[in-house]
């Protein structure tokens, strides 16, 4: 029988409750018909449901809320894409990370930058870190290389205008020390650090950025993510993250609402 429509709950939550994707990719999924109730597609963006008594499933493969959220914290490497269902990629940062329980990435990270990206099967805590309505800032270290205008951290502050793009892009932009390394590697000449905090995510974004001020960005990692930073771990390795690390993640997600 089709989904209820005086149902309980949207069907796009549920499935975030399930662990599937952010509800805006259920959305997605929804769309593309790709979600059965009851053994029908469903399709409409609107459809509620009874947790208790309907049958959901993704793919054909029923699905069911988790009995414990559980977040892992991976150091991406570059070269390896975010969107597990690339069929051209080689290298997927999905495959460094745990099998079990099923995770998916909150947000993404360019196949060319490196560095913080989490992983969980928390659909809601998920939705408000990767929500641009919530602004969460995200820090980035940036190898640039060009010489830099004068006024290049005001307009950092105030927005940079982005070619086909309608409103500026913003960030609080710090030079790093002259003799700054990150991980050993110093800025060689014509080159220096900076460390960017930004609280949007348009693609390729803090690139864009600095390649409107004529500069461009030759490594790019990302440090930190609203309550979470990247640490001391390597490249392609991960951790879970620690119960004080989940409350203060947990608890920052829903101060954003």
């Amino acid at each position: 029988m089709p989904a209820a429509e005086g149902g309980q709950d949207r069907l796009n939550r549920f499935l975030a409750r399930c662990g599937v994707a952010s509800r805006r990719a259920c959305d997605g999924l929804i769309a593309a018909g790709r979600v059965q109730v009851n053994g029908e597609v469903v399709d409409a963006l609107g459809t509620r449901i009874d947790p208790e008594r309907d049958r959901v499933a993704v793919d054909g493969v029923v699905v069911r809320p988790p009995t414990a959220y559980r977040y892992y914290l991976l150091y991406k490497p570059v070269g390896y894409v975010t969107t597990a269902s690339d069929p051209h990629a080689e290298q997927i940062a999905q495959s460094l990370v745990p099998r079990s329980p099923r995770l998916f990435s909150v947000g993404r990270l360019d196949a060319d930058s490196e560095g913080l990206l989490l992983y969980t099967n928390d659909g809601q805590t998920a939705q408000r870190l990767s929500h641009p309505r919530y602004e969460h800032p995200k820090e980035y270290l940036a190898l640039v290389c060009g010489v830099a205008p004068l006024d290049l951290h005001e307009r950092f502050a105030t927005g940079v205008d982005l070619p086909r793009e309608e409103w500026p892009a913003k960030g609080a932009l710090t030079p790093l020390p002259a003799g700054y390394r990150f991980r050993g590697e110093a800025a060689p000449r014509g080159c220096a650090w900076f460390k960017l905090v930004v609280r949007e995510g348009r693609k390729h974004l803090v690139r864009r950025m600095f390649e409107a001020v004529g500069m461009t960005v030759t490594r790019l990692v990302r440090v930190r993510m609203g309550p979470l930073r990247l640490g001391g771990l390597l490249p392609g390795k991960g951790r879970w993250l620690e119960a004080d690390e989940v409350k203060a993640l947990v608890r920052f997600g829903r101060e954003r609402e």
